[in-house]
């Protein structure tokens, strides 16, 4: 950890000394606490009319307080405008919240454009290009921006990342400010104790403001070589880096015991992607982490891996660590925490408790006392099976909550698979015998291991909402099962020809065959019919949506997979391999692959997707509904099976919840959040896989989501719609 640029150690002895230990993997240090150690309650919200931060608030509650759009008119609702960014492309996304401040709305393109719209009629009023006019090639993703008023010298600012670049923009004109970083922008590669040249960063959710702090984490590769995940955070003025949590820690810092001894210099990842919460009153910032790199497997990185897959509760003022608590030990399930946490206050026991509730993507939720970090409900070690892949170490213990029940369903048995169709059923069958499917934790191995829920959730990105008046939490699901297999790969140091080093740095999520696991991985096939080898360079080397850069390559080895996958030539390369690496690792997966029928629906009965509403108060589930459907199924009958969804929900203070979210349906919809009925829904241009914006203009109350699809074989799209009751 740094604070104004300069390394603070501690003695370990001393941390632990200070440190009061929970058990069941919580961690804290009340001497680092944001606050004077006087008890601090959060206010009950009263007022909750803007969307001026993500999520609706630093708490991510998604909450409005907004009363014009109610139980019994909401089906009168009608499109109020439409803004089409002309940034669509094939299998572009949008996965942008939108914010909404003085009647402007600010949101992202699926170039990454900055808009900034009028926010009761839709016209633009400012657009800003971080791409300079050069041609967007692969998915770009972003999940929303950042505000700040200016403080006392008003200078209103916008904070976004595109590329490895953190850029600030006068929020009036959209022109980049001068004085902050260099001309405008800062480079993320930068102090992260590794060669900036060849690192692969950027941020694709919104920074959080703490006074005159921007508060950033990251997302880095999910293979090696990868960038650390350091939690920085700059001056909102200069972009002066202020202080910087190493989330692997140093040589003296508490838990660098977790992972071998050099770990921290060559390993990857333990990242901040999925955003903070912030409680402003206690001075804490709350940062999920995700898993380290290499997902699958993690021969080179024996240990627990703190800080991966935590909780993290930082003084936001100087970025030491109050509390932690791990999810997972060692993931190698690519168990990210998957959303910002929600800040709520519940009742527990008797006593109103301030709290923080995170979702999984197992489909469990974790619930902690804001100020301890201890669960409020018991949490359960239970024993799992080792692995048996040579080299690999596996947890033989891992937490879970005993309350609220898991929000998705935990293991796959034969009497769960497909019944749609008899051959559907026989070749799914087939495939399952062959596999091993045991449930959460089982580790990876050679022959196949089902994960269920899926790489993709239980719960994803888009997060829970909140409603502080009844004390539930809305979370949608998903419930697709995938299945990955551990092969051993060629390792880089040895790789000679272009086949070869593709095998070592592509084929684990383009897969061996170059076909891919569209959209998320798309097909290299015939990839010259669509790119030039400029374009395929440039991809290469600086990456592009889940795709990391590999900058790091010779030009030689670059040259050599650029050959190959667009030509298929296999030329040997001249130069010498160098020593064997760290990052070398024996095994890799063979693609991401879900595990489906053959007509490509998913391989398990329904639900393939739910709507959630968890009491937290009492940690018990209140109704549950399934959540999307295929249009093309529902056509022949086969209705309400539930779908893959992306994006989160908005709840209100009268009774409204409002989501998008799924994947092939392509509708917006409002339901009661006390029962889950549908009340309303209505058609989309493209999926609106994105958290919705409820805000008031002019008296005027309106609900705008960004439409991008992207997830389906459907035509994305790139505009942004706003419904309100008619005049």
């Amino acid at each position: 950890m740094i604070r104004d640029t300069k390394q603070m150690k501690r003695r370990v002895s001393v941390m632990v000394a200070a440190a009061l230990v929970f058990g069941l993997g919580a961690s804290a240090d009340r001497t680092k606490s944001g606050h004077t150690g006087k008890p601090i309650r959060s206010k009950p919200i009263k007022d909750r009319r803007t969307w001026s931060v993500y999520g609706g608030g630093t708490d991510n509650i998604h909450y409005s307080t907004l009363k014009q759009i109610t139980r019994k008119n909401v089906s009168q609702l009608q499109v109020a405008w439409t803004y089409d960014t002309g940034d669509a492309f094939t299998q572009s996304e949008m996965e942008c919240n939108p914010i909404v401040v003085d009647g402007v709305l600010f949101g992202t393109s699926p170039k990454l454009r900055v808009i900034a719209l009028d926010a009761a009629t839709g016209k633009l009023k400012w657009a800003f290009d971080p791409n300079q006019g050069h041609r967007v090639v692969g998915k770009m993703r972003n999940r929303g921006v950042t505000y700040w008023d200016g403080g006392p010298e008003g200078h209103k600012r916008i904070f976004f990342a595109a590329r490895q670049y953190l850029y600030a923009l006068d929020a009036e004109t959209g022109q980049p400010i001068p004085e902050f970083g260099e001309d405008g922008h800062i480079d993320l590669r930068r102090d992260l104790g590794r060669d900036p040249a060849l690192q692969s960063i950027s941020d694709t959710s919104p920074p959080v403001v703490y006074k005159d702090l921007l508060i950033v984490g990251s997302i880095v590769s999910e293979s090696l070589p990868a960038s650390p995940g350091d939690i920085r955070a700059y001056d909102l003025r200069t972009g002066k880096l202020r202080w910087s949590f190493h989330t692997m820690p140093h040589p003296g810092e508490f838990g660098y015991d977790t992972w071998p001894k050099d770990a921290w210099q060559y390993i990857g990842g333990v990242n901040n992607w999925m955003g903070m919460g912030l409680d402003e009153a206690r001075g804490v910032v709350y940062a999920p982490t995700g898993s380290a790199s290499f997902d699958f497997y993690g021969a080179n990185r024996l240990g627990d891996d703190l800080f991966a897959n935590c909780e993290l509760a930082l003084n936001a003022e100087t970025g030491e660590r109050i509390w932690h608590f791990q999810t997972v030990r060692h993931d190698i399930w690519d168990r990210d925490l998957p959303a910002p946490p929600a800040l709520v206050t519940i009742k527990h026991n008797g006593r109103r408790v301030d709290a923080l509730a995170q979702i999984t993507k197992s489909g469990y939720v974790y619930v902690f006392d804001r100020d301890t970090g201890k669960p409020l409900f018991p949490v359960e070690y239970r024993k799992y099976p080792p692995s048996d892949i040579d080299g690999e170490v596996a947890a033989d213990t891992q937490p879970l909550p005993t309350k609220p029940p898991p929000f998705a369903r935990q293991l796959l048995t034969e009497d769960m698979l497909t019944t749609r169709t008899p051959q559907g059923h026989d070749a799914v069958l087939q495939r399952f015998k062959t596999v091993r499917s045991a449930g959460q934790f089982v580790p990876l191995s050679r022959e196949g291991t089902i994960i269920f829920p899926g790489l993709d959730g239980g719960g994803e990105w888009g997060g829970p909402a909140f409603d502080p008046e009844t004390g539930l939490l809305y979370v949608n699901s998903n419930e697709m099962a995938w299945l990955l297999r551990l092969g051993e790969r060629q390792l880089s140091a040895n790789a000679r020809t272009g086949k070869e080093l593709y095998m070592a740095n592509c084929a684990g999520c383009h897969r061996p065959d170059l076909k891919g696991t569209p959209p998320e991985f798309p097909s290299l096939l015939n990839l010259a019919e669509r790119l030039s080898e400029m374009e395929v360079e440039a991809m290469i080397r600086g990456g592009s949506n889940r795709m990391p850069g590999f900058p790091q390559l010779p030009y030689d080895d670059m040259r050599a997979i650029q050959r190959y996958v667009l030509y298929g030539e296999n030329a040997a390369v001249a130069s010498k391999p160098g020593a064997p690496s760290p990052i070398d690792l024996k095994y890799g997966i063979d693609g991401y692959n879900k595990f489906l029928d053959p007509d490509g629906y998913p391989a398990i009965q329904p639900p393939w997707g739910t709507l959630n509403a968890i009491n937290l108060n009492t940690g018990e589930i209140v109704w549950k509904i399934p959540f999307g459907e295929y249009p093309e199924l529902a056509q022949k009958g086969l209705r309400n099976t539930g779908s893959e969804n992306y994006g989160g929900s908005i709840v209100t203070q009268n009774g409204l919840l409002f989501i998008a979210a799924t994947v092939y349906d392509k509708k917006i919809h409002a339901f009661n959040k006390t029962t889950g009925e549908l009340l309303w829904e209505a058609p989309l241009p493209a999926a609106g896989n994105a958290t919705p914006a409820l805000y008031e203009v002019n008296g005027k109350e309106y609900i705008a989501i960004a439409c991008g699809g992207g997830k389906s074989k459907d035509p994305s799209g790139g505009s942004y719609v706003a419904f309100a009751l008619p005049d």
